[in-house]
């Protein structure tokens, strides 16, 4: 009998995932607008994100220019756009042939004059607000009137990047997640200024490159980096209070995600999230629990992966981390600093935790309007994010739960820690009213 209940359970949840995906693609510029024509693309940067793009759009038929600040940049780009298909080849996925076709499509330039009849440009630059600036006052100059001009930020803002240029209609938020020739997921983030139609534009480009395409709206992290803020602070103060790294990643991968949050740390790299918690530094509420952990691991230069240690070990350039006592030693450290006495979590406590800080920023990005539905958040995650795809993403988690029960538990644990903590007004609301956060998935 349980195992029935549990079943009907996970097929509702799959049931609402593939009706989510479809109904991403139904927001109000798609009905309203006409996409532009889109005959060639341009990508400026040709970095791992920039070079992954380049091949998404190559693969699915526009001819690309790849823009590089100099020649050794632009070889590291070709060589990274060329080892992608060999790679194909290798599999079985593509024949040499075809892979001749695809890279005469490809150009790389020096100069922001090849872009001058490019119907689209997507710069994908260091994540840093002046640079990107630059990079689209030039695109400002050289390109023709209509073209599309849109930033892979993961974070800035895009309002800002707009204002900064005579046509912030034309301007949209394409952020790509990595390898982006992989990645399902295009958060399509649209700022106050930006036409319907460059807004249908996008998901027609998402259709072209068989992604599945988020529509949201300017903040910082827009939806997935957003609650991915929150969650993970609700992991540190975990860890902070006595739970180990090593745990909290346990407890999530049993869940269904593939990895935990520390894992997920370690193979992004820990300097960028230390560059983004640096940037909001001076904008962090002085009131709000700051938890130092990660910085302290970040000053050893341990950044993850790349560097053979962060949360875990990685002896001799293996993918699969050790624990490290050396991380448990600096969380000692740190809690004998700020006075907390550690200690034990039940690994249920850890997902009541971790899932409630996640369902709640949820709330908040819908009540605010940066994402149109629950159910945009929930395609997020599972294709973003890693959500285990069976139990629906994490709005859907919650009406499955009980929205009752997410709100007791944050009022719960509010007890501790009230700013944090802090309901939202959606999720208030919607449990006064009896209802589920499906009641919202409709336009």
């Amino acid at each position: 009998m349980q195992n029935d209940v549990a079943q009907e359970i996970k097929d509702a949840a799959l049931a609402h995932v593939l009706h989510a995906e479809q109904a991403v693609f139904l927001a109000p510029e798609t009905q309203s607008a006409t996409a532009r024509t889109i005959t060639s693309a341009g990508v400026i940067g040709g970095g791992t994100m920039g070079a992954g793009i380049a091949v998404a759009l190559l693969e699915h038929g526009l001819p690309v220019t790849l823009v590089e600040r100099d020649e050794a940049g632009l070889s590291r780009a070709s060589q990274y756009i060329h080892k992608v298909f060999d790679n194909a080849i290798t599999k079985g996925r593509l024949t040499a042939d075809q892979k001749t076709q695809i890279m005469q499509r490809y150009q790389g330039s020096l100069t922001y004059e090849s872009l001058a009849e490019t119907d689209l440009v997507i710069e994908a630059v260091f994540e840093d607000m002046a640079v990107k600036k630059a990079v689209f006052a030039e695109l400002d100059r050289v390109c023709h009137a209509g073209a599309v001009l849109a930033t892979n930020t993961s974070y800035l803002d895009v309002n800002d990047i707009a204002a900064s240029i005579s046509r912030p209609a034309d301007v949209i938020g394409l952020h790509f997640f990595s390898p982006a020739n992989v990645m399902k997921l295009l958060e399509i983030v649209v700022a106050e200024k930006t036409a319907a139609d460059v807004v249908a534009t996008a998901f027609a480009l998402a259709k072209t490159l068989k992604k599945i395409p988020v529509r949201a709206g300017v903040c910082d992290g827009f939806i997935g980096n957003r609650i991915l803020a929150v969650y993970r602070q609700a992991a540190d103060h975990m860890m902070e209070d006595g739970a180990s790294p090593y745990q909290i990643d346990k407890v999530m991968v049993d869940f269904g995600f593939a990895m935990g949050p520390f894992q997920v740390s370690d193979l992004a790299g820990g300097d960028i999230g230390w560059a983004t918690r640096k940037r909001r530094a001076a904008t962090r509420d002085p009131k709000a629990r700051y938890v130092q952990i990660a910085d302290r691991i970040c000053e050893r230069g341990w950044f993850g992966q790349k560097t053979g240690r962060g949360y875990y070990l990685y002896p001799n350039g293996t993918r699969h981390g050790l624990p490290d006592p050396d991380i448990l030693a600096i969380i000692d450290a740190e809690q004998a600093r700020v006075g907390i006495s550690p200690r034990t979590f039940s690994d249920e406590e850890i997902l009541r935790r971790y899932m409630a800080a996640m369902i709640n920023e949820g709330a908040n990005v819908v009540h605010q309007g940066i994402a149109l539905r629950p159910l945009d958040i929930d395609v997020t995650f599972i294709n973003g994010y890693g959500f285990p795809r069976h139990r629906g993403g994490p709005m859907k988690y919650a009406d499955t739960v009980g929205l009752p029960q997410i709100l007791a538990d944050i009022r719960t644990f509010a007890q501790a820690d009230p700013l944090f903590w802090t309901p939202s007004p959606l999720l208030v609301e919607l449990v006064a009213q009896g209802k589920n956060f499906d009641s919202f998935n409709h336009l």
